[in-house]
């Protein structure tokens, strides 16, 4: 059987035929390799959700819930050579005798064992003294028995009453005070506050009267706060953050502006910078703002340093979900910074040797610049392995690596914000037991005793008997330290 060959138009049409089916192919695979890549970039984004934790990430522990991995368990602390207990070297804490016990029990033997002599005025030759500590908590009543008296000239003088006793009967500054500190540090609701009252202490008291005695304390203290504002205009550095909180069920946001030595907590309806006006630090401070690097912040013009702890947090992130090694290499060196600093800081120092400090510089440029090359910014049209995430860190680190590294170069300076976040977080576990403030003027009378009770801890002074004092009208006060 013969056949005839295709003429050239023939041929031409089939080569033509088959150049459209490898175009029509060639555009299928680009199409298919582009919704693979983004599936790939979509899965890997998903993986790193679900890998983060509040080690790796900016999420709070709140959110981890029952998935936290458990403390080091036997194993691991036998690999660590380390026991149970107090680790040898460090301070131990024990039930200590005193020197001035409130009473005095002698205890005597009668007789003798051997020959059944009475011992009495018997020499006394050793003593063993052992000491019981004991709680006694009991309710007492003062009667003031206020007297009015007759001059001879007729004038009936009545005697002053004292400041607790405004009523036939009434609550005095020590009830008062315990309710402040169960109900604002120690976070327990009113009608448990009541039970305790009842069970504890043998006294009725409403959580009507438990809740007015929480507003009359947070009202008192005005010359607080104002004394506590205008120091922290003055120190040296302050620490910045913020949280939500709910009041009259709306989002509010709970500020916080405090140091070593003063806590200043307030609550306000906006979260930026109308709210940090309001609240009148940061706006009129001369020393450094600590904070994690919200942009609202950086609309003070004040010197600016950067929490180290969530970039440590966000390098993890990046370096073990996203297999970067520049970002682990740069978490090494704000610890080894971190280090050296504390270094300096125990060998009386108040600054980094200048060699020191330009390697940490140099190193952590190079290590930006790295991170940088693992991250290439996608060109237009184009897809690319980009990384938004680990691009907008660098955006950060590398832009602003002078308040990254002020810890480096001022020792006023901590390494992170801790001071600002634990000053704050008990505001979410309030959030946890109560749900919500019912009124602003609550929520702002809880941040108000909150940053008296903080700053008195800070003090070392005495929690109950501070709060006793403002009671009696006369708040404590800190001084300039």
């Amino acid at each position: 059987m013969e056949f005839d060959e295709p003429s050239y138009d023939e041929l031409k049409e089939q080569v033509a035929a088959l150049e459209l089916v490898l175009e029509q192919r060639d555009t299928e695979n680009t199409e298919l390799r582009d919704r693979i890549h983004v599936l790939e970039t979509r899965l890997a984004d998903l993986e790193e959700r679900l890998g983060r934790t509040p080690r790796n990430s900016s999420m709070p522990p709140s959110k981890e819930g029952l998935s936290k991995p458990p403390a080091a368990n036997r194993a691991e602390r036998r690999a660590q050579k380390r026991r149970q207990g107090k680790q040898p070297g460090q301070e131990g804490r024990h039930l200590a005798q005193v020197t001035e016990p409130d009473e005095v029990v002698v205890h005597a033997p009668v007789t003798c064992p051997e020959c059944g002599r009475n011992l009495f005025g018997a020499d006394v030759i050793d003593e063993e003294v052992r000491q019981v500590f004991e709680v006694e908590v009991k309710r007492r009543v003062t009667e003031h028995r206020v007297q009015v008296r007759r001059c001879r000239c007729g004038c009936e003088v009545k005697a002053q009453a004292p400041r607790e006793a405004t009523a036939p009967a009434s609550y005095g500054p020590g009830v008062r005070a315990l309710a402040c500190y169960l109900a604002v540090f120690q976070h327990l609701p009113y009608d448990r506050m009541g039970q305790l009252f009842r069970d504890v202490l043998g006294l009725e008291v409403s959580t009507g009267a438990l809740a007015k005695m929480v507003a009359e304390g947070g009202g008192a203290l005005g010359l607080f706060l104002d004394v506590v504002r205008d120091l922290l205009q003055d120190a040296p550095a302050v620490h910045f953050d913020e949280t939500g909180g709910r009041v009259e069920g709306r989002l509010h946001w709970v500020h916080v502006a405090c140091s070593a030595l003063y806590t200043l907590l307030e609550c306000h309806q906006k979260r930026g910078t109308v709210a940090m006006d309001d609240m009148g630090v940061i706006a009129k401070m001369t020393g450094i703002a600590i904070h994690d690097g919200w942009k609202p912040y950086r609309s003070y013009d004040v010197v600016h340093a950067l929490c180290n702890a969530h970039h440590l947090r966000e390098l993890e992130g990046i370096g073990v979900v996203w297999d970067q090694g520049w970002a682990n290499e740069l978490a090494d060196l704000l610890i080894e910074a971190r280090d050296a600093v504390d270094d300096a800081k125990a060998q009386g120092k108040d600054r980094l040797d200048s060699p020191a400090l330009h390697s940490i510089r140099v190193r952590y440029g190079m290590l930006v610049k790295k991170g940088w090359a693992a991250n290439p910014a996608p060109e237009v049209g184009k897809r690319s392995g980009y990384n938004k995430k680990a691009a907008n860190l660098l955006v950060r680190l590398d832009t602003q690596r002078q308040d990254v590294l002020r810890f480096a170069t001022d020792f006023d300076v901590s390494f992170t914000n801790n001071q600002g976040e634990r000053d704050i977080r008990m505001v979410k576990l309030q959030q946890k037991i109560s749900g919500s403030w019912r009124s602003l003027d609550g929520a702002r009378n809880y941040c108000a005793i909150r940053s008296y009770i903080s700053t008195m801890k800070k003090h070392g002074v005495e929690v109950l008997g501070g709060l006793r004092q403002l009671f009696d009208g006369q708040a404590w006060l800190p001084g300039a330290t």
